[in-house]
């Protein structure tokens, strides 16, 4: 039975299906409106860099046939067949993706989906309409991302911009328009294998209450053989070429001739070779980059929100006040939670369906439909009250809209929490998912100011934004590891507290001791860990 997902959520294709080799559908559809459905392969970056994995009705497969375009059958608009275990280690994203080729808006769409079939069975599907809409143009429904192992998630994030606007979003560049190649390659099926399922043709979906009415009935036909599929969906009139439309998102600053430019010196690289805890949800696993902070380009390559072609701090090309605050714009990435800079965190309340709740006062700016309510911290206040003098108070946030969130300045870092669980110190906890389930947990010990540590475990699936004072580090839990109750932000789930006090009667005899008096001591087996920031309360 196919599972049904929601925008927002995410799972292991290994969850979802043994097999790697996959159908992917797509039905999208309105009246006198044409769209173009593509796939963006994408690096670790989320760049185009290479053009080859740019798969649409122009060029319908990439070189080693990993990522193939199918065409219409089987009652939708477009499809595809990816092969998981084909996809070079340089593409780590597949974005599926539907853009208007003409006039039209996305909100004047039916009931759509994009749904995945493995051996002939439809495994899940993520079901959108175009009330969920407005004037965008384009849309990203989904995405197979590689994070240790391949996943899929539904995006639905609505782009102002049409297909030219996505590419440049991408990275990618515009070129002249080619004639279509004369037949769609076609390929056989995959042998049959014990473990995996075989890639076979998805059978017609069959109207369902939950998608609206039922589709018109349709002559009986054989199921479409997949030695010889049909023809790729021709493309559109040329009356008005498919690069035409204007860019309405993701503009790029207008560039003058320039003079070659000396390539600059390669950075040195990052102290920090695995992967980092605080990492932005969603993205891969950047190969090197400190605790907090976004990973480095690799040479040659413009990071992401840079417009391409003007250097890193380069102001962006011509003058006036848009290119003075062309640096500063806000990043959209598609994902739920979104860091701005390292003291800003943007969270999208129109993915995951779940509300955020966060600390009073923490909102600094908020666009669209939003509700902040009161949300009685309970026991968590009154807790981290009698630790800290003053009560956590927490904020609902519910609606559609996006949420800006920051506190004096501190840096931000949001933790991804898939099934797992994590311990944050109360005063070190900005917001987080309200699907998460969290409790307070109590570290008692003399010494400690208030009388006790109070801490927050987090456990579940979603995202906790953790505040830190500067850059924290992440050490390994070992048999001696210590830190000062005061410096400590979070740490393992699974990692046992112990207060380990220094006071010795001789040293509280004289003046002029250390004042290192009270230490939390951690212990747990191999693979726990702490975090520590660079500050005392």
């Amino acid at each position: 039975m196919a599972r049904e997902f929601q925008r927002g959520h995410k799972a292991k294709i290994s969850d979802l299906t043994a097999g790697t080799d996959l159908y992917v559908g797509v039905q999208i559809a309105a009246p006198g409106l044409t769209f173009d459905i593509s796939c963006f392969g994408l690096d670790a970056n989320e760049q185009l860099s290479d053009d080859r994995y740019f798969i649409f009705f122009n060029q319908p497969k990439s070189p080693e046939e990993s990522i193939q375009l199918l065409g219409a059958q089987s009652g939708d608009t477009e499809s595809f067949r990816v092969t998981l275990d084909r996809i070079p280690a340089a593409i780590q994203k597949l974005s599926f993706t539907a853009t208007l080729d003409g006039a039209g808006q996305m909100s004047q769409i039916g009931p759509g989906y994009i749904r995945i079939v493995a051996g002939g069975e439809e495994v899940v599907r993520y079901a959108f309409t175009g009330s969920e809409f407005t004037t965008e143009r384009a849309v990203m429904l989904g995405d197979f991302y590689l994070k240790d192992v391949w996943r899929f998630a539904a995006v639905g994030q609505g782009f102002d911009g049409g297909l030219v606007a996505l590419l440049k979003n991408f990275g990618g560049e515009v070129a002249e328009e080619e004639p279509p190649p004369a037949a769609a390659p076609g390929f056989a099926p995959p042998a049959q294998a014990a473990a995996p399922p075989a890639f076979g043709a998805p059978p017609a979906p069959q109207p369902t209450p939950a998608f609206g009415a039922p589709s018109a009935p349709q002559a009986p036909q054989p199921a479409p053989a997949f030695g010889a599929p049909a023809a790729p969906t021709p493309p559109p009139a040329p009356q008005q070429p498919m690069h035409a439309a204007p860019t309405i998102a993701a503009p790029l600053a207008p560039q003058a001739p320039q003079a070659p430019q000396p390539p600059a010196a390669p950075q040195a690289p990052s102290p920090y070779g695995q992967p980092q805890f605080g990492q932005v949800p969603g993205q891969g696993v950047p190969p090197a980059a400190p605790f907090g902070q976004q990973a480095p380009s690799p040479y040659g390559q413009q990071p992401p929100g840079v417009p391409q072609g003007v250097p890193q701090g380069v102001p962006a090309a011509g003058a006036g006040l848009r290119a003075a605050l062309q640096p500063y714009k806000e990043t959209a990435t598609g994902q739920r939670w979104t860091p701005q800079n390292q003291q800003l965190m943007r969270v999208d309340l129109t993915m995951g369906g779940a509300g955020v709740l966060a600390r009073q006062g923490s909102m600094v700016m908020y666009q669209g439909k939003v509700d902040f309510g009161y949300k009685g911290a309970g026991f968590v206040g009154r807790a981290v009250g009698n630790a800290t003098g003053q009560e956590m108070q927490l904020m609902r946030c519910t609606g559609r809209g996006q949420v800006f969130l920051a506190e004096e300045g501190s840096h931000l870092h949001p933790i991804e929490l898939q099934g797992d669980g994590i311990c944050v110190s109360a005063e070190n906890v900005l917001a987080f998912d309200e699907s998460l389930q969290y409790e307070v947990r109590r570290v008692e010990g003399h010494g400690i100011p208030g009388g006790a540590l109070f801490t927050m475990l987090f456990q579940g699936t979603g995202t906790v934004v953790v505040k830190t004072h500067g850059t924290p580090v992440v050490l390994p839990v070992t048999p001696t590891t210590f830190a000062d109750c005061n410096a400590v932000v979070a740490w393992s789930a699974a990692s046992q507290v112990i207060v380990s006090s220094q006071v010795r009667l001789r040293r509280n005899a004289y003046p002029g001791h250390s004042g290192e008096t009270v230490n939390l001591q951690f212990r747990g087996a191999p693979g726990n860990f702490i975090v520590v920031q660079p500050y005392e309360v």
